[in-house]
């Protein structure tokens, strides 16, 4: 009997995933910047082209056939998105163009006519720039102030010092769900209960967990959620906030003009119900659409399924690592299962510069991230001018972490070669 090895999640989908078979500067593509934007499959890609040539047409707007088809496919999207995240109602999902849009809105809506001087706003040293600079903006001309949890020694959330930074001065917490840089997976739920005993709104921004794991916003009991679809298989150009009804109700539009409004008069305006009220404009309809049919794909794979194959990843990955004694990794380690982080890691590699070293890495084929990864104050922190960084997604498997393995030790060896 011919014994058949068992096939892995990724050895199942790679083949819905057409730019994976391609050869880069004349090498197999081994595509390792999944933290940065994820692949496409078939059916994310076909969705898009079924729109713009079978029912290209505005939503909301028309009573001819098309337009009621693009409507109903649109705001089944929206429909999928909420089941995804399990939130209580389709009208507590707002369409944005990414998750730094959806940061945006909620500084500017509800920060702008909640927060006053004396007011705290605590984030993370972690975080995303699109998760500080909206915060600075806010705070300078409201006078709120700023305060920054740490890390703890082994590179995680503090939450301790977080329990020490909390009063009852604190209006709102904003942090990451996972870090794209450390790879740490933070414990929203408990940050979400700490913060509501002191008064104080939460903002989890999940552009790191969503497409990797299962979010439940009703579990976590957050007041917002952000994502991005680019990251999760869908297109670019298309995110999404979540946030409990009540308190969308309760906050005023971010941008006027079509689509948002009940109606208009030449001296003032009424806006429509949610989620409208927040979409104003002609919308990135194909690219929600497409990211309807994304979830769809992630749904029918099951993402405990996707979390269970990519902590396998993970666990096989820092095994690898440890055979580079020149690099070190930053954040907590995964456990022998590879839980308890995300499937990335940035690190360093002795004197190598991270750019010097994702340049000789694409020469054999090899992508990976080299830089601040939008967390310069996290750079700053752990007094780092940058990282290279390997990041994984279901559709990697352990040959191409052998290949980025192989590869990572020959470019330090010509490096070490050329110092001498």
């Amino acid at each position: 009997m011919t014994f058949t090895p068992t096939k892995t999640l990724a050895d199942k989908v790679r083949a819905d995933f057409p730019i994976l078979h391609q050869e880069v500067n004349g090498k197999p593509l081994v595509y390792l910047d999944n933290a940065a934007t994820s692949q496409k499959p078939l059916l994310v890609l076909n969705t898009l082209r079924d729109y713009y040539e079978q029912y290209n047409a505005n939503v909301h707007r028309g009573a001819h056939t098309l337009s009621a088809k693009a409507t109903d496919a649109y705001e089944a999207a929206r429909d999928k998105v909420a089941k995804f995240i399990n939130a209580a109602s389709r009208q507590e999902i707002i369409y944005t163009r990414n998750a730094s849009e959806a940061i945006n809105l909620v500084a500017y809506s509800w920060g702008m006519n909640n927060l006053q001087a004396g007011d705290e706003i605590i984030l993370s040293v972690m975080e995303h720039h699109s998760n500080i600079v909206p915060w600075q903006l806010v705070a300078q001309k409201t006078g709120a102030v700023l305060k920054f949890v740490e890390l703890t020694p082994e590179g995680s959330f503090d939450l301790s010092q977080f329990q020490q930074l909390i009063s009852d001065k604190t209006k709102l917490v904003s942090t990451c769900h996972v870090s794209n840089t450390l790879g740490c997976i933070n414990p929203v739920g408990e940050i979400t209960n700490i913060a509501h005993r002191y008064g104080a709104k939460v903002l989890i921004d999940a552009c790191q967990s969503v497409p990797h794991m299962p979010v439940d916003v009703q579990e976590i009991n957050c007041d917002w959620l952000v994502a991005s679809g680019h990251k999760m298989c869908a297109p670019t150009g298309i995110g999404f906030l979540y946030g409990k009804l009540e308190l969308l109700e309760s906050m005023p539009p971010f941008f006027g003009g079509g689509e948002m409004i009940a109606d208009v008069y030449l001296d003032h305006s009424t806006y429509a119900e949610l989620p409208h009220k927040f979409e104003a404009g002609t919308p990135a309809i194909a690219e929600a659409i497409a990211l309807g049919a994304a979830i769809d794909y992630l749904s029918n794979i099951g993402m405990e399924r996707i979390h269970a194959y990519e902590a396998e990843l993970t666990a096989y990955l820092f095994q690898k690592l440890q055979e580079v004694p020149q690099i070190q990794v930053y954040g907590p380690k995964p456990n022998a299962q590879g839980e308890g982080r995300a499937a990335l890691a940035a690190f360093t590699a002795a004197d190598v510069h991270p750019n010097d070293l994702s340049t000789l890495l694409d020469q054999e084929g090899v992508a990976i991230r080299s830089g601040h990864h939008c967390t310069q104050p996290l750079h700053r922190y752990l007094d780092l001018p940058g990282t290279a960084r390997v990041s994984l997604s279901f559709y990697n498997t352990r040959e191409e972490i052998d290949i980025f393995i192989k590869a990572l030790k020959e470019t330090l060896e010509f490096f070490a070669g050329f110092m001498e």
